[in-house]
């Protein structure tokens, strides 16, 4: 396992327990890629790389030097030089012209996981990780790059990023750094990846690849609603259980592309990055630039494997919050329930009905600060309106409290409105660009965090709110994106470093608070779910899955959602109907199991609700005790998608022991004259004895013959089944 190098042919394999990833060096200068699948046992397979036949010659043909350089599997291929497909690294001088040569200079192979500076990344301990450090240089620029690689002990993950020090006496200017490539032939790929807009993100979509550059990306300055930064290469045939999967995750929360491309040899180039567009860094003598992480998985068994691996990572390496795998409270939030018109009666009214129920924390929304009473508003005013909250926040937190009940708050950090006090002492806090009209988006303008100051000004505002009472949960929005892209602060030769400056103020930001709070549970979101990524997750356990909270709504985003990150990270609530997003009225029950594969909590005015709903209130609260440390820790089965089928949806929690599981079944739409389903189970050990509906199976007959459920009259009803070893 981990990484090793053969001399003789100049091979490095990067092996995981089922994988294998093979670099070659050619010509003692490149770096080529030799393979990335199912794991191999021969060392030497030196031969995939095509030496001995025209157009894929050696360098060293100087003759024929271009025709090698634009077909060979390039390990990071730079512009200017003569490959024409899409480069890895774009790099400026002074004179202004655009190329460069990474020659291979040496290795080292070291156990643990160098953290990355200002960034999240994964983590790993000696035991757990092996890491490659590829040394290239470009002499002419002076430039020292670092090409590093991390294989993790028991997890079919390789992970990328990219380091790069001017080591020479002239500044450079680097227009494009991504952070990873992958060379292959074509197998007939389909490229996979999420798509949306707001209040219906992350539906999956799958195309056939074709001759040219097909791209996932967002320049909004964040991953976005509509684009997320994810996407797999698959074989045609691939289901969640067969087919071949190469997968990518970008662990950032900014401007990003992911772009597959075939060229004229029928080869195909992976790459994601950080997106060029709006990006030039200014590098200086001596000045370092990291690129942010991107994490590989390849599945030989469909897209169920990919996602269970991921999951895993997440859960074990990346995500840091001391309630990764403790319960989190069952909370409600005031935001459907009141929206903006509220006091604090209003909030304890809520509260003293809630806890009867066995709710266990109050979130306070939008409204609370400033003189707020809309969403035009007061943002960067962070301190409690008096007039609405009457006794202070101190009070009413101490009075929540007293019912038993723990307190949290929203805040929205990165924004401030045209007239808040905020914005008339400090305008040049705001983005923008001198000379034009500042765009705005919800009546707000954006904080420019690539300053410091700005940075410290808005924090200490947010920690003087958390330090004046017990707040024990924070959610964090941004609701809009970045426009007239611009900073006061930065000379016109570094206007360019906007968009990755901002989100690493975010990181700073959030970084900091965790320091500062570490027992606070921090919930992200972005007008619900334009920023859930590997990134956020870096600092927050659970994140705003979409605003849009209707049952159905949520089957495909959460479908989604989990295809990439774990359950426990999706904030998912139980809302009233009609549902304030699309007008749809479902039962309750089904709308407390499809928030169940979540955090779980409740958008609602619970004390509007009648004497049944308030009896499923307590049925579910009862039922997430009795079962979310199944589904915060289990693997997850995609067994059906109505996304697909029109009919119904359906998927598995196991146990990792295999002792306990639970399916979840929403008929979506009622069908006349209609049999009952038969579903075929998976994840279960064939050689145990399980209990379903009282009755006794041995795990093959689930596996193989499956579970009989009973069409339902009525549309959107659903259904939990437990299943145990006898």
């Amino acid at each position: 396992m981990g990484i090793v190098f053969n001399e003789k042919s100049k091979v490095f394999l990067l092996n995981t327990p089922n994988t294998t990833y093979g670099v070659a060096i050619a010509d003692d200068q490149y770096l080529l890629h030799l393979y990335y699948g199912k794991r191999l046992e021969e060392e030497d397979i030196r031969y995939l790389l095509r030496e001995d036949e025209p157009p894929f010659l050696p360098s060293s043909n100087l003759r024929e030097k271009n025709s090698f350089l634009d077909c060979a599997p390039m390990e990071y291929p730079e512009t200017g030089m003569g490959d024409y497909r899409e480069s890895a690294f774009c790099v400026r001088n002074v004179e202004g012209y655009r190329a460069s040569e990474l020659i291979y200079e040496g290795y080292e192979i070291q156990k643990g996981k160098p953290a990355l500076e200002g960034l999240p990344a994964t983590w790993g301990d000696e035991k757990s990780c092996t890491t490659l450090k590829l040394f290239c240089i470009d002499k002419v620029l002076g430039l020292h790059v670092v090409l590093m690689y991390t294989t993790f002990e028991k997890l079919d993950v390789i992970t990328r990023t990219v380091l790069v020090e001017n080591k020479g006496k002239q500044s450079v200017y680097l227009e494009k750094v991504l952070s990873a490539c992958l060379d292959m032939d074509d197998r007939g790929f389909e490229v996979m990846g999420l798509f949306g807009s707001w209040a219906r993100e992350r539906h999956i979509q799958r195309m056939p690849v074709g001759y040219g550059r097909q791209n996932i990306a967002s320049f909004k300055g964040e991953s976005s609603h509509q684009e997320h930064p994810f996407f797999a290469l698959i074989t045609p045939e691939t289901t969640q259980e067969v087919g071949e999967v190469y997968a990518m995750n970008f662990v950032y929360s900014g401007n990003f592309i992911a772009q597959v491309e075939k060229n004229q040899f029928d080869s195909i180039r992976m790459t994601m990055g950080i997106h060029p567009e709006g990006f030039t860094w200014k590098l200086e003598p001596g000045e370092c630039f990291t690129a942010p992480e991107v994490v590989l998985v390849y599945s030989d068994e469909g897209l169920g494997r990919m996602t269970r691996t991921l999951h895993d990572l997440y859960r074990n390496h990346l995500i840091r919050s001391p309630y990764l795998h403790k319960k989190r409270p069952i909370l409600i939030n005031n935001w459907e329930a009141t929206y903006f018109d509220f006091d604090e009666k209003k909030l304890l009214d809520i509260a003293e009905e809630a806890s009867s129920l066995g709710i266990e924390m109050l979130v306070m929304d939008d409204g609370w600060f400033g003189h707020r009473s809309s969403d035009d508003s007061s943002l960067g005013d962070w301190f409690v309106n008096e007039k609405k909250i009457k006794g202070g926040l101190h009070k009413l937190v101490e009075d929540v409290k007293k019912m038993g009940m723990k307190f949290g708050i929203w805040v929205e950090p990165e924004m401030i409105s045209p007239d808040s006090e905020l914005y008339q002492k400090h305008p040049d806090w705001a983005i923008q660009i001198p000379g034009r009209e500042t765009t705005q988006s919800r009546a707000q303008y954006v904080l420019d965090l690539s300053r410091d100051e700005v940075v410290d000004g808005v924090y200490e505002m947010i920690a003087k709110v958390l330090k004046s009472a017990d707040i024990s949960y924070v959610k964090w929005d941004m609701n809009r994106q970045l426009t007239t892209i611009g900073s006061s602060a930065l000379p016109a030769d570094r206007q360019g470093e906007l968009y990755h400056r901002y989100v690493l103020g975010v990181y700073k930001m959030q970084e900091r608070l965790l320091q500062d709070f570490p027992d606070l549970l921090l919930e992200n979101c972005s007008g619900g779910g334009a920023r859930f990524d590997a990134g956020m997750l870096y600092y927050s356990p659970q994140i705003w899955c979409s605003d849009d909270t209707d049952a159905v709504e949520r089957l495909a985003i959460q479908e989604g959602t989990a295809l990439v990150y774990p359950v426990s990270a999706m904030g998912a609530h139980v809302s009233v109907c009609p549902n304030h997003t699309v007008g749809r009225i479902t039962p309750f029950e089904t709308r407390g199991h499809v928030a169940m594969l979540g955090t779980f909590g409740y958008e609602l005015d619970i004390t509007k609700l009648s004497k049944e709903d308030k009896e499923q209130v307590r049925k579910q609260i009862a039922e997430y005790h009795r079962y979310n440390d199944l589904i915060r820790e289990g693997d997850y089965y995609r067994l059906a998608s109505y996304r697909e089928n029109g009919y119904y949806d359906s998927w598995m929690i196991v146990s990792k022991n295999k002792t306990k599981a639970l399916l979840f079944f929403v008929q979506v739409k009622a069908r006349a004259n209609a049999k009952s389903r038969v579903v075929r189970v998976r994840g279960l050990n064939p050689s145990m004895r399980y209990r379903v509906y009282g009755r006794e199976y041995l795990g093959s007959t689930l596996l193989y013959a499956g579970i009989r459920i009973p069409a339902e009259f009525g549309d959107f009803k659903s259904k939990l089944i437990e299943i145990e070893e006898v």
